[in-house]
């Protein structure tokens, strides 16, 4: 029965978990490129891995069999027009189109103005389906802006976070 599954009901159910947005960013083959992702998820806390997952059409892809390492850039929620940018298919004409960036110790480039990053080794890399499933083992990270608000997505649009609906403690 899974395989009579319509690609767009699944995409409005699955659209309807809100999601941070990150642009995972790798250097390979000379270049560094950056692609928009919501399909990440922390793994394991020890050893401190996590988990992308990468489109076999994106043009990216290629480069996630050759990288040995990756970064997470989590957008912060004034970063629409970011997550917009590495959203589009293709080489950029600009290094990282043009986005403001510095180098993270493995080469990966973490880009200006985002909350928080993490830069992984590649310790595993997974057939699943259409999609290529990365692990990487945290190598550095950081809380950027420790007070900054996350870009969210849902139901196919960016969102802001709202007020905490329980109080902390």
């Amino acid at each position: 029965m899974a395989d009579a599954i319509d690609p767009r009901r699944f995409r409005d159910v699955m659209g309807r978990f809100a999601t941070g947005v990150t642009v995972v960013t790798l250097a390979a083959e000379g270049q560094l490129r950056g692609m928009t992702a919501n399909a990440f998820s922390s793994v394991s806390l020890e050893p401190p891995l996590l988990l992308v997952c990468v489109d076999q059409n994106a043009s990216i892809y290629p480069m996630f069999h050759s990288a040995e390492a990756f970064a997470v850039n989590i957008l912060a929620s004034d970063q629409a027009h970011v997550s917009q940018l590495f959203a589009t298919k293709g080489e950029k004409s600009e290094v990282m189109g043009g986005h403001a960036h510095s180098l993270a110790p493995l080469g990966s480039p973490v880009l200006d103005g985002v909350i928080a990053w993490a830069e992984c080794r590649i310790e595993h890399r997974y057939e699943g389906g259409d999609h290529l499933i990365v692990v990487g083992r945290i190598h550095d990270l950081e809380v950027a802006q420790p007070e900054g608000a996350p870009l969210l997505f849902f139901s196919g649009q960016y969102r802001a976070l709202g007020d905490p609906i329980l109080p902390q403690g």
